[in-house]
């Protein structure tokens, strides 16, 4: 495949996510509107277990909970990455950091963990940026938006994506 050929689907599919968007958008405020941010989730991808297989991408992540009404935090690990799109990235390091939403949480139970699925963009030339926008965990009751990233290395990701996250303690 060429480049103009990779440049064009990279664009198809961003602009097909961008078309997503506004109804993942809308599940994500319907959450955050009924409840209140809870706190920040702040996640590092854990060195060299990035699989990159363009359409599929994962990476395993180790991370931090902390309430917005104080208390112990909680750590979890798990694993994200691109579930279906396109990804090609050769990230190095990556760091994601989440506002969550929620209508009815009880502190110190680990209730975070779970699955959560939405989209995301990114692009890297040395350092790079992106976002992501997820919803669901215990019962689809979190919401993790907005979603920032920082990273180090090079290249484009945009799809449907995902975060596992269970205890790690």
């Amino acid at each position: 495949m060429n480049k103009m050929k990779i440049y064009l689907t990279v664009i198809g599919l961003t602009g097909s996510i961008s078309l997503l968007a506004p109804s993942l958008s809308f599940s994500a405020e319907e959450v955050s509107s009924e409840g209140t941010k809870i706190g920040v989730l702040n996640c590092k991808q854990v060195p060299d277990t990035r699989l990159n297989l363009l359409i599929r991408s994962t990476a395993d992540i180790k991370c931090t909970f902390k309430s917005t009404a104080g208390g112990s935090v909680e750590r979890y690990k798990g694993e994200t990455g691109v579930g279906f799109g396109i990804d090609l990235n050769s990230k190095q390091e990556e760091n994601i950091s989440f506002g969550v939403f929620s209508a009815d949480v009880k502190q110190g139970s680990y209730q975070l963990a779970g699955k959560y699925y939405g989209v995301e963009a990114s692009a890297a030339a040395g350092v790079g940026v992106g976002a992501k926008a997820l919803v669901g965990g215990n019962n689809r009751s979190f919401s993790l938006q907005p979603a920032l990233s920082d990273s180090s290395g090079a290249g484009v990701a945009a799809g449907f994506s995902y975060l596992y996250l269970e205890p790690d303690k």
